[in-house]
């Protein structure tokens, strides 16, 4: 290789890298807005609505996406059961979820749910048999520890509905491991596109059973959070792309920034001092663990390296 060929692949490394962590905060900042969007709307309007318009809306950029990755060939499921019961686990996620956004403290939410690599680590051995070392264990131990302070149980503190928020996050562990799973013989592609349709047809049926028609302010935010989804799946599948797995993790904890500045902006809410606490601990953990499977097993790390971005995609 000449001097001036291995010049600009140095080069083009450290752009590539560059270019994904900026797609990865994109795709944060497009998850969080959604998540304002949803406590606004959940307010009003029953989680299945809430649901059912972020799905169906978010077929839109993710159409869009297809059309320039092959296609019908880049989605096509080969296990459509698998995909089924992995897309029926991450509905029950999104529903826990979005009902939590409605009733608690949004940076109290975002904190809770990033439990969700804790619960994935310590899910993976009895669901795929995967060993895990004394580290991450302590590291899931850890995560534990800090949900807890967050949540407080047994205390004045202790806000029941938390519950729906500890259980969205063991979901969303839940699914990760099954992503693990599917991506042996499934695309990225088929995946996202397997769980936009169920919770789109699951939706749609229980639908009218809860149906409040919009006005068109609020259908306009209905229809945000849908596009603003797929928008930010797009761009976190473009940071996957382009950077590692080690690169682009860090940056999802600004998620828990971006909810705090909103939700003082709108709400007024002010997470804690033991919130805050109990966040830096989770996310640390979790962040120690999804760098540490990067380090143990880069191959399976870089393939499903979009999942771990942000877990509610």
């Amino acid at each position: 290789m000449s001097e001036a060929a291995g010049a600009a692949k140095q080069t083009a490394a450290p752009s590539k890298a560059s270019l994904g962590i900026v797609l990865a905060l994109l795709a944060v900042a497009c998850f969080s807005g959604m998540d304002v969007l949803v406590k606004w709307q959940s307010a009003t309007y029953a989680v299945v609505q809430v649901i059912f318009f972020r799905s169906i809306l978010a077929f839109v950029p993710l159409g869009i996406m297809s059309i320039f990755n092959g296609g019908w060939e880049a989605v096509r499921p080969n296990d459509i059961w698998a995909h089924i019961w992995r897309s029926l686990v991450g509905l029950c996620a999104m529903s826990s979820v979005f009902a939590a956004f409605s009733l608690m403290k949004l940076a109290d939410v975002v904190a809770i749910v990033f439990a969700a690599p804790v619960f994935a680590t310590a899910l993976s051995v009895p669901i795929l048999g995967e060993k895990v070392g004394p580290r991450r264990w302590f590291a899931v131990a850890l995560g534990f520890v800090g949900v807890l302070i967050i949540i407080r149980p047994g205390t004045s503190a202790f806000d029941p509905t938390a519950v729906l928020a500890l259980f969205g996050a063991a979901c969303i562990g839940i699914t990760t491991v099954y992503v693990r799973k599917l991506t042996r013989t499934e695309s990225n592609g088929s995946i996202i596109f397997s769980f936009t349709l169920t919770t789109t047809v699951a939706s749609g049926v229980l639908l009218p059973f809860f149906w409040k028609t919009p006005g068109n302010l609020d259908l306009a935010a209905l229809c945000a959070i849908g596009l603003l989804g797929g928008i930010a799946q797009m761009f976190q599948t473009g940071a996957a792309r382009n950077a590692e797995v080690a690169t682009i993790t860090p940056f999802k904890y600004t998620a828990l920034l971006w909810a705090m500045f909103y939700g003082y902006l709108i709400w007024g809410e002010v997470p804690d001092g033991w919130t805050l606490v109990g966040a830096a601990i989770v996310g640390g953990s979790g962040l120690f663990i999804v760098l540490r499977e990067a380090h143990l097993k880069p191959d399976r790390a870089n393939r499903i390296r979009r999942w771990t971005l942000w877990p509610r995609g």
